[in-house]
């Protein structure tokens, strides 16, 4: 994979939107497909990685895996882990995280009324 060049234009005008525009920092939080339904499925509770598996059964095991750990990241999941054998691995909503419901709801809202033609 390329480097991305730290000083280029593109970085400088992503970094002054993150900055500046507020819908810009959250996209840049929860953007991409599988983020928000993970959110979603962890605003019920703790669940292990399986439990999140079986939740959302199209997501592959690779991108699951790299958006809980971006989430984790970005401080909106927390990763519990307990030392036993085999590993007991946890994830649950940060309070950031626990922020983000109105949103997603209000995301959905909006999309059944698209969908039902309220907007039209």
């Amino acid at each position: 994979m390329a480097a991305i060049k730290e000083s280029s234009t593109i970085q400088e005008n992503k970094q002054y939107a993150l900055e500046k525009c507020p819908v810009t920092f959250v996209m840049e939080k929860i953007g991409g497909y599988w983020k928000p339904i993970i959110i979603w499925h962890l605003s019920g509770g703790d669940k292990r990685y399986s439990e999140l598996k079986r939740a959302i059964p199209a997501v592959t095991e690779k991108m699951l895996i790299q958006h809980l750990k971006q989430l984790e990241a970005d401080g909106l999941v927390i990763r519990d882990a307990k030392p036993v054998v085999p590993p007991f691995v946890t994830y649950r909503l940060s309070n950031a995280g626990e922020g983000l419901l109105p949103v997603i709801e209000a995301m959905a809202a909006w999309a059944f009324k698209v969908k039902d033609g309220v907007f039209v």
